[in-house]
């Protein structure tokens, strides 16, 4: 028996998944919160126009300015390839950006999903490039962007954060033991059968839920994954947008998240290893 939930889901997505329309490759999510007075509102509008076969999600992380009613508002405008999803209250990037996901996996036929952030300090364009370039490699269970800084790319990043970034990337390379450039840039596309296990559960930082996704993957097929089954794609354009959500006393706070995703990870997991060889 259909239920009147499942009709209403039907109903709400008919106009994007309707017989005889392009079948959509990808689904690009974008959480949002407070982002009325820097959301670049043409750019996105102008780029889903343009890539129909593209599913653009905004998730609207519990807003308390008029974001909600913009996002509605570029919806109207391109509802073939647009959705909004609402949170009711403001739950951090990590779970905003984890409710698209699934929210895109259940509710469309998309066979890769990803996220983007909202101020386009990655263009949805390099985005698609991205994409692009996984096809290539289906053997990929993901591909990631990395802002590496070298010859011909042309990125822009502050050199306070950079510092910061840097130190923290030393201590996530312990922590993943990879050679990885970059996990916390926000530009990533999985394979659609990754979403649940990578998505299912919700995260245990707010800010380093990046980290905590290679750290699943990890859990799920081992510690060679990363670099069997996942590209680093060197951006060739990325942008420090003001306006950050991260503040400083965020930022004070990434060490202890690091400690706690390390311990979560690598010692509960040593610690079920060995309880499971002492039972045998």
């Amino acid at each position: 028996m259909i239920n009147e939930v499942t009709l209403t889901n039907h109903f709400k997505h008919q106009h994007i998944n309707a017989p005889g329309r392009r079948k959509r490759k990808y689904a690009i999510v974008v959480p949002c919160y407070n982002e009325e007075n820097r959301f670049p509102y043409s750019a996105f509008l102008t780029f889903a126009q343009r890539h129909p076969e593209i599913l653009l999600c905004f998730v609207n992380d519990g807003s308390k300015d008029n974001t909600l009613a913009m996002l509605k508002g570029i919806q109207t405008e391109s509802r073939y390839n647009i959705c909004v999803h609402s949170l009711d209250k403001n739950s951090g990037k990590s779970e905003a950006v984890r409710q698209g996901m699934l929210y895109v996996y259940q509710n469309f036929d998309v066979s890769n999903l990803g996220f983007l952030d909202a101020d386009m300090a990655t263009t949805p364009e390099e985005w698609l490039e991205m994409a692009a370039f996984k096809q290539k490699y289906p053997q990929f269970g993901a591909i990631v962007g990395s802002r590496i800084q070298r010859l011909g790319a042309d990125i822009h990043r502050d050199n306070n954060r950079s510092l910061l970034s840097n130190i923290v990337k030393k201590f996530i390379r312990i922590i993943l033991n990879t050679t990885f450039q970059d996990t916390q840039c926000g530009a990533k596309i999985f394979q659609r059968n990754l979403i649940p296990f990578l998505f299912g559960k919700p995260f245990l930082t707010p800010w380093l839920f990046d980290v905590e996704i290679f750290l699943r993957l990890q859990q799920k097929f081992g510690k060679s994954t990363l670099q069997k089954g996942v590209l680093e794609f060197p951006l060739m354009q990325w942008t420090e947008v003001g306006g950050s959500k991260l503040k400083l006393k965020d930022s004070l706070k990434i060490p202890m998240q690091l400690l706690r995703l390390y311990v979560k990870y690598h010692l509960s997991s040593d610690r079920k290893g060995r309880f499971a060889l002492n039972s045998i």
